[in-house]
């Protein structure tokens, strides 16, 4: 598929539950979600569907997201159909790691070949205060279990937050170091409910860089992240800097909620049911949401808030 900006659309991220073990500030209210009735979510036969209708329109990367994706029973079952599609050429999730050790080599088998893992902290206190209810050594137990289980990439993301964790910079880059691993630092997002974060929590990528002069930029992989390397590391840093350096001219991608909802575009409110449909409806629906996608998501600041209408957790990080 083509947009009208001459964007290919290749990258689906498909949302498969609300619901999450953790509260992330940034992500989620602290009480959590009104939980839908189960009848206003899509299925799982429906998922596939909308899998195999993005799939005949070109669409070959997938990734698994949620709230947490593996909270969700049916976790390996989703994975495994999905990866089966035909055209479906990289099956991802990205998850925050605590049910990784016992799910790991499961995912693997069922077709993932990438994982991402959520992890802003090092620090037990500051990662009880950011989840609201999480134990770090759970999600380092998580990278472990992931690495152990031999996925062909594996990255961990950290937004990048002022006050909270942009002193940790130096200690996530180490981790590259450590595991065979990515680290990415992504700058915060204005959300729509993250109405706790200031302007002084909007930390630019570029700290990264001056925090970190030894970085060397590395072969790009044509994502969204400048990659740099830290000497004797295993793995790259990535800056993704959706604030002081968009990348919607290059945006490939669209998302589906886990209630059915098409979004073109992240930070737009503007979203095409799917629920209910069959495949030849579901096709007709997406060329009309990529036909709808907008040039760029506008200004987004602390003063210039997200448009999305949605929590993080209720679109698919």
């Amino acid at each position: 598929m083509i947009d009208q900006y001459g964007r290919t659309i290749s990258y689906l991220r498909l949302s498969v539950t609300e619901l999450c073990n953790l509260r992330c500030r940034y992500c989620m209210p602290e009480d959590g979600i009104c939980k839908k009735d189960h009848s206003e979510m899509l299925t799982e036969d429906e998922m596939i569907c909308a899998v195999k209708a993005a799939a005949f329109l070109g669409i070959h990367k997938l990734r698994i997201t949620g709230g947490e994706p593996l909270v969700k029973k049916n976790i390996l079952s989703i994975c495994e159909r999905a990866a089966a599609v035909p055209g479906i050429e990289d099956v991802c999730i990205t998850t925050n790691g605590t049910l990784l050790p016992g799910l790991a080599e499961g995912l693997k088998a069922a077709g993932v070949k990438r994982i991402n893992i959520s992890l802003d902290t090092l620090d037990e206190e500051k990662y009880r205060y950011i989840t609201r209810r999480g134990h770090f050594d759970e999600a380092l137990a998580g990278i472990e279990a992931a690495v152990a289980a031999g996925f062909d990439k594996i990255k961990i993301n950290a937004v990048l937050i002022g006050g909270f964790n942009d002193d940790e910079i130096p200690r996530m880059a180490e981790l590259t170091v450590k595991y065979p691993v990515d680290v990415r630092f992504i700058e915060l997002m204005p959300m729509y409910d993250s109405g706790e974060f200031g302007p002084s929590a909007y930390v630019p990528g570029q700290k990264v860089l001056d925090i970190l002069p030894q970085l060397s930029e590395t072969p790009q992989d044509g994502g969204v992240a400048r990659l740099y390397h830290l000497p004797g590391a295993q793995g790259n840093i990535g800056l993704i800097n959706p604030l002081s350096r968009h990348f919607c001219g290059s945006c490939n991608r669209i998302r589906i909620t886990a209630d059915g909802q098409i979004k073109p575009c992240l930070h737009r409110e503007a979203e095409y049911s799917i629920k209910g449909m069959d495949e030849e409806q579901m096709i007709a629906q997406i060329k009309k949401a990529v036909a709808a996608k907008p040039e760029w998501h506008g200004d987004l600041s602390s003063e210039h808030r997200s448009h999305a209408g949605r929590n993080m957790n209720q679109i698919g990080g």
